[in-house]
């Protein structure tokens, strides 16, 4: 067979440079086999894309780009029924259960050693979770509690936040998921008081992926207990405070693993978990390890939200994809028992899992007719033309909650941006203390889908710069400039910086520049510039890097070309990281289609969590 060309930017952009090394090491420890050398090249670049594993029954229907198994010298890819023949005689592949670099199991997935192992290990820790017994409750107490901190429900209309907590007490695990403005938090506090009524002595703690995340789980926990119907008592109780995941777990410096593992268990009877989409496999499969075999897990989150930058897309996979579910005869009853509401029926999936997944359908945040819910609901729907009538029919009534403007070209981009900008960020530059600069700063954001090119992060925070330098309000010549904004994108754990964390540059009484972040309890720490750890200007940021955030007012702009990352759960996520206003800045054909692109990340664990027995 002829070899096909390709011009050799192509070839070196096929596969990274640690995917070749990877499949010529495993080529080298196979006897050279081409099938071997094409397979592991593939899983490497596959698991750096997010997925777990490569699919090959999806390889066979679907063949890679030829360009990368030319890439490795090879004339094509071989047949599926010839590379699975090479692979499970090769030696340095095998299957579920053994340890070698490469595992083959017998849905013809192939996986990397380790993400074989998070994925089972994690499998296994989720059922044990969902399945594991708790003491038994005091019904009359918990009745009681529940009629209480949810004294407005309507027998006739479910609060699934009622049936979230309910669910949370009855089983070691639950998983609350919702879009913005659905009340997780709130739930959450409600369902750990309801816990301390059970057990006063229960050691609970509050973690989220981001340090930023983790703030905002900690503000939103303290607004919630003002208005907390509890004793006093029970309010002291509840967690003051919330850390990353990392912090959590017990970081060890120049390593993956954690100090808090199955042989050293965390020391708390509940964890909870906020922005638990963000959460990868590899961090979820080590944070569930180590929950306590008595111990009890929350995990809040969005599904419809982006997955996690690492590999995997964990908090999908534990909802089934948002196939439908219905709870157990058993929960149905004992529900109604304690809350004398009966739960609509439904058909799907019946299992232990299944009744420790609650998703909160009420949005408090949006009305009905509100643009950004309407829009957002059409986004997730995948319905592009529905979702783009929206916009067109709120474009003509500037200063709605929904506005969209056909993207201007490069070169009339900054001119487009400037009174926006200088009407956004003009109360952030002027404000007269650096607490109210941050309250100001965090109203408004520019989001975009990519870091580089004209519509990307690099250039947007160059124009913005430009624009207010141009108009007197900073003096951007050098890089610590007073009042630049600054997001850490590096934990930095002597300095409780972590990544996500927003700042800005200040001069103080004394003309110095410190950089300004938020501390415990709305104090405001200063830090020397020169010492902060790896950060970047903040005007405007990635969709991803904005997850667990909130902004008043968003601008959220795609590129004009089309790229892999514009998918629907890009679109959303930008979209309702704003609470009153959003401005869309893409084409129609690319906003279309990027509704119309859903992620789909390759793994077992769904299969694992929900196949039929």
């Amino acid at each position: 067979m002829k070899q096909k060309k390709f011009p050799a930017a192509q070839l070196a952009e096929a596969f990274a440079p640690i995917d070749r090394q990877f499949a010529n090491l495993l080529a080298r420890l196979s006897a050279a086999s081409p099938e071997v050398k094409l397979a592991a090249a593939m899983v490497s670049q596959q698991c750096r894309l997010g997925h777990i594993c490569v699919d090959l029954d999806e390889y066979e229907t679907k063949p890679p780009p030829m360009e990368l198994a030319v890439a490795l010298g090879a004339t094509g890819w071989p047949k599926k029924s010839v590379l699975l023949q090479r692979l499970k005689k090769s030696p340095v592949v095998g299957a579920p259960g053994e340890f070698k670099p490469l595992i083959l199991d017998a849905q013809n997935r192939l996986y990397l050693q380790r993400y074989w192992q998070y994925e089972s290990e994690l499998a296994a820790a989720i059922l044990r979770l969902a399945t594991g017994k708790i003491p038994s409750l005091d019904a009359q107490k918990l009745s009681a509690g529940l009629r209480r901190l949810f004294p407005a429900a309507d027998e006739k209309k479910i609060n699934w936040q009622l049936v979230a907590a309910f669910a949370a007490l009855r089983r070691r695990l639950c998983l609350i998921s919702g879009g913005p403005g659905t009340g997780k938090t709130r739930t959450v506090v409600v369902l750990l008081t309801l816990l301390l009524e059970q057990n006063p002595a229960l050691k609970i703690a509050l973690a989220a992926p981001t340090g930023k995340a983790a703030a905002r789980l900690q503000d939103a926990v303290k607004n919630a207990l003002a208005t907390l119907a509890c004793e006093p008592a029970i309010k002291d109780r509840l967690p003051a405070t919330a850390s990353t995941l990392h912090r959590l777990l017990g970081s060890i410096p120049d390593s993956a693993n954690f100090r808090h593992t199955a042989e050293n268990p965390l020391p708390f009877d509940a964890v909870v978990v906020d922005e638990a989409s963000m959460v990868d496999l590899a961090l979820m499969a080590k944070l569930v390890a180590a929950i306590p075999l008595t111990g009890r897990l929350i995990l809040l989150g969005d599904k419809d939200q982006l997955a996690s930058v690492e590999a995997g897309a964990v908090l999908a996979d534990l909802c089934n994809g948002g196939e439908p579910r219905q709870f157990s005869a058993a929960f149905d009853k004992e529900f109604k028992t304690v809350s004398g509401q009966t739960l609509p029926a439904e058909s799907g999936i019946t299992s232990e899992l299944a009744d420790c997944i609650v998703e909160l359908q009420r949005n408090y945040r949006f009305g009905d007719r509100s643009g950004i819910y309407q829009i957002s609901c059409a986004v997730n729907a995948g319905d592009s033309e529905k979702a783009l009538a929206i916009l067109q029919a709120s474009g003509n009534s500037p200063g709605g909650q929904v506005s969209w403007k056909t993207l201007p070209p490069p070169a009339a981009l900054k001119t487009t941006l400037k009174p926006l900008v200088l009407a956004r960020y003009q109360a952030y530059l002027q404000a007269a203390n650096p607490a109210e600069a941050l309250v100001a700063f965090g109203r408004f954001r520019i989001l975009c889908a990519l870091r580089h090119g004209p519509y990307g992060v690099e250039n947007l925070n160059r124009l913005v710069e430009e624009i207010l330098a141009e108009a007197g309000l900073i003096d951007a010549s050098e890089i610590f400039y007073a009042d630049r904004p600054v997001m850490i994108v590096r934990n930095d754990y002597p300095l409780k910086l972590f990544n996500g964390d927003i700042g800005f540059i200040r001069r103080n009484e004394n003309h110095g520049l410190r950089a300004c972040f938020s501390g415990p309890d709305q104090t405001l720490r200063e830090i020397l510039p020169l010492r902060l750890p790896a950060h970047e200007t903040a005007y405007a940021m990635t969709v991803h890097k904005s997850q667990g955030s909130e902004f008043e007012k968003v601008l959220l702009i795609l590129p004009k070309d089309d790229s892999a990352v514009l998918t629907r759960e890009l679109v959303y996520t930008g979209l309702t990281r704003a609470s009153a206003e959003v401005e869309l800045w893409a084409e129609p054909e690319i906003f279309t289609t990027s509704v119309r692109r859903q992620v789909s990340r390759r793994s077992g664990l769904r299969e694992a969590l929900w196949a039929k027995p």
